[in-house]
């Protein structure tokens, strides 16, 4: 299947892995082991309300290119069976929207920009 066709809920979910893979990377980097601290310091990372944070603040800032925005609404947009746990529909959208664009980034092999979309997320700093 062309990677162009994915749904915006396919590219989240494979966004979800990609984004929680690089935040475990950097809190075990950083010097984290206790399972209970690793759980809650990642959960400011990757929760609803923290994606919808960064995806805010990345607009803010005009990191997103036209293409790399339609991406990020296809996954907005998209309808999902699956409600956030602690989060309201438009923070959990806002979410999947930041997922969707990790996991086409990682899935048409944009090393480079995923890696800048990392940074720059790190660089905003942990929600909060």
């Amino acid at each position: 299947m062309d990677i162009r066709e994915y749904n915006g809920t396919s590219l989240a979910y494979m966004g979800d892995a990609v984004m929680s893979l690089l935040v475990r990377e950097m809190l075990l980097a950083q010097g984290w082991q206790k399972s209970k601290i690793l759980q809650k310091k990642s959960e400011s990372w990757v929760s609803a309300k923290a994606q919808a944070y960064f995806l805010i603040q990345l607009k803010e800032r005009a990191f997103f290119s036209e293409e790399e925005y339609a991406i990020v609404l296809r996954g907005r947009n998209t309808h999902s069976a699956s409600k956030a746990k602690n989060a309201d529909v438009t923070t959990y959208r806002m979410s999947t929207g930041l997922e969707a664009l990790f996991g086409w980034l990682y899935l048409t092999h944009q090393e480079d920009r995923l890696k800048a979309l990392w940074e720059e997320i790190q660089k905003i700093g942990e929600y909060q």
